[in-house]
């Protein structure tokens, strides 16, 4: 257990511990200045978006336990799994070679630490690099609200037992089977967080660069490669069925591509007026956004 919290959390803790160490180092200075007339696409709120970060990682490490010291499987439980259940795509899961399952689990911690990094490459563009400190910024905050959403929403193992495909292989020992992590098959916070960040990247390279047009589609797709990769070796490690992946791979995608979103600088989007028709008059609010412009 201690090791799956380590693989599983010290990367994230690091890059948030990191971002409040530079934030208290770094002056607080305007968007623009009057000789500054580089592309801003994002408002951060240093105090806001700051406060966010360090909410998130102190409620990710309260929800830590709750999700990884749950009870142990009976001996019941593993009994009673009916590998007949399992259907579909899901199936795939349980034609694994168990005894490579720990080979398999540390390829999907380097897979994750690889992707969770692959961030970086936005320093390659020079817009992008003037505006380093406030996309560090909105990447941790992207990372704690990932973190936040498997550890304390209804989708995530805090409310969720579903068991892992380990637990289904006859050629295991109970005492391999037991470990109450075990019921944290649903859904993959490896593929969650990796989708995270490759789709951050893909939003932010697009935003900065609206000139590439419907290529960004090529981006986002290229995106799905990383979390991809990532689950296929967490099934492999009989850790998670496809399903998990796919909502893991979802989780973090709408993450990474709506937070950079709603921080957007933009003529506005949303307005307030009185309308009136036969029926009826009142109160009008539009909001139109475009996540993927």
């Amino acid at each position: 257990m201690i090791k799956t919290l380590n693989n599983r959390f010290i990367l994230f803790n690091f890059i948030i511990i990191s971002c409040a160490i530079i934030g208290l180092m770094k002056p607080i200075y305007p968007q623009f200045s009057g000789s500054d007339s580089s592309f801003h696409p994002y408002i951060i709120n240093y105090w806001a978006d700051g406060s966010i970060v360090g909410v998130g990682a102190a409620a990710n490490l309260l929800g830590i336990p709750l999700s990884q010291n749950k009870q142990e499987l009976s001996l019941l439980d593993v009994q009673s799994l009916n590998p007949g259940s399992i259907s579909g795509i899901d199936k795939w899961a349980l034609e694994q070679n168990p005894n490579k399952m720990t080979e398999f689990e540390n390829y999907s911690d380097y897979a994750l630490i690889a992707s969770v990094l692959l961030p970086g490459l936005l320093m390659s563009d020079k817009q992008i690099r003037k505006d380093w400190f406030d996309v560090l910024i909105m990447y941790a905050e992207t990372m704690s609200i990932t973190a936040n959403i498997y550890e304390w929403s209804f989708l995530g193992p805090t409310f969720q037992n579903k068991f892992r495909p380990v637990t289904y292989y006859d050629q295991l020992t109970y005492d391999q089977k037991k470990s109450g992590d075990n019921r944290n098959s649903f859904y993959s916070g490896h593929t969650a967080n990796a989708a995270a960040a490759t789709f951050f990247i893909a939003k932010v390279y697009s935003d900065y660069n609206p000139g590439i047009g419907n290529n960004k589609y090529l981006l986002y797709g290229a995106a799905t490669i990383p979390p991809l990769i990532v689950g296929y070796f967490r099934v492999k490690a009989v850790k998670h069925f496809p399903s998990d992946i796919m909502v893991g791979l979802g989780v973090g995608a709408l993450t990474g591509i709506i937070i950079p979103e709603l921080h957007r600088r933009r003529d506005p989007d949303m307005s307030l007026g009185l309308f009136s028709s036969p029926e009826a008059t009142g109160l009008a609010i539009t909001w139109s956004t475009n996540f993927l412009n």
